[in-house]
């Protein structure tokens, strides 16, 4: 299954549009400084109190379809 490492630093009130569903996807970049979109229901399984701040990564399908998110590093 293919992989990539992104950073996400998203206040709590920014996950709140989110999870709202405000916002449909989040932007953010790879470790490489690849631009990477994903879906922001994703966000449910790493969403803490304070919001979300660290490494994560990102398995996705052949096809490029969003498939898990898993933490490396958490910075809260």
């Amino acid at each position: 299954m293919p992989s990539i490492d992104v950073v996400i630093n998203l206040t709590r009130e920014e996950c709140l549009a989110h999870y709202e569903g405000w916002a449909q996807k989040v932007h953010t970049r790879s470790l490489d400084g690849r631009r990477v979109v994903f879906p922001a229901s994703a966000l449910r399984q790493i969403i803490g109190r304070d919001g979300v701040d660290g490494i994560y990564r990102l398995t996705y399908s052949e096809s490029g379809k969003f498939e898990s998110i898993v933490v490396l590093q958490q910075n809260r």
